[in-house]
């Protein structure tokens, strides 16, 4: 039924997780489908290639926000 609203309607994203400022991963709130910001800005599906990609990138971007903070 839910994947019924989403063919008929679109799909509700919302915020599921931030990975850097520019990039996040989007959770639809009816049928919970997984779409995350590509290169150029527009959404792509969440494959688990995606989700390691997103996670290396976290890790990179709080590395360097921590240090960036404590030197200043």
């Amino acid at each position: 039924m839910k994947k019924l609203f989403c063919s008929i309607f679109g799909h509700h994203y919302s915020v599921s997780k931030n990975v850097t400022l520019h990039i996040k991963e989007y959770k639809c709130v009816h049928c919970g489908r997984e779409v995350t910001t590509d290169v150029s800005g527009n959404l792509s599906t969440l494959t688990p290639e995606l989700q390691d990609i997103n996670h290396t990138l976290e890790s990179i971007y709080r590395k360097r926000h921590q240090a960036s903070q404590q030197v200043a």
